[in-house]
């Protein structure tokens, strides 16, 4: 396994908002191409309770588009107002233009995925972890897979405030739950980069809660 390209590809897969492209066609193929990659994520049990609705038809997207900014302008007003004078340092300002332009241009984006679970969420933290956990890492399975092929993607999760609501649009059962929705697009550019990280030694303790690696200051 040629653990550069490897590398490069877990490292350079970003949320992509402002550089999908608007106009291009996706082909189902290959969204249908990256699933089948996704679904050889591992799953809590062995149970693959995934299911994945791929939402190409403008009308359906015009719909849930028209939740998504409802929820995305009144998420990213209030994040605007916390932040104070904060909002116009250049990391922030960057990322609410970034957030901001996705929820403008929503519906035009080529296609939504919805991933779902069967069931509804309940129980404490070690249900949650077993339920949520076992889909995860079947979205960033396929988020790598269309990263290879040159389409970009984000993970946001707008609607789901609205999720009765956008359950009615897409026909989605009561009992199933709706996760995210993934807007997906060839991406305009092939040069995405590392994101900025803090540094993993500032990050991780060893053994206990608390304490450093070696070599590094208590914390």
């Amino acid at each position: 396994m040629d653990t550069v390209v490897v590398d490069q590809l877990l490292t350079t897969t970003r949320a992509v908002r402002r550089k999908l492209d608007l106009e291009r066609p996706v082909e189902l193929d290959v969204i249908l191409e990256c699933l089948r990659i996704a679904v050889q994520a591992p799953t809590a049990g062995t149970t693959q309770a995934w299911r994945w609705l791929v939402v190409r038809d403008q009308d359906t997207r015009t719909a849930l588009g028209a939740l998504f900014r409802e929820v995305g302008n009144e998420y990213l007003r209030r994040k605007v107002e916390a932040a104070g004078a904060h909002a116009d340092s250049p990391g922030l300002k960057r990322s609410l233009a970034s957030a901001q332009h996705l929820v403008d241009v929503i519906e035009r984006v080529p296609v939504f995925v919805i991933p779902c679970m069967l069931g509804r969420p309940e129980g404490g933290n070690d249900a949650l972890a077993v339920f949520y956990g076992g889909i995860f890492p079947a979205i960033w399975n396929f988020q790598l897979a269309l990263r290879s092929r040159g389409l970009g993607s984000t993970l946001t999760t707008y609607h789901l405030e609205r999720e009765a609501e956008a359950a009615a649009i897409l026909g989605v059962p009561d009992d199933v739950t709706q996760v995210a929705l993934i807007p997906i697009g060839y991406a305009t550019t092939g040069t995405f980069g590392p994101g900025r990280r803090q540094a993993v030694e500032d990050l991780t303790y060893l053994d206990r809660w608390g304490t450093p690696l070696p070599g590094q200051s208590s914390r």
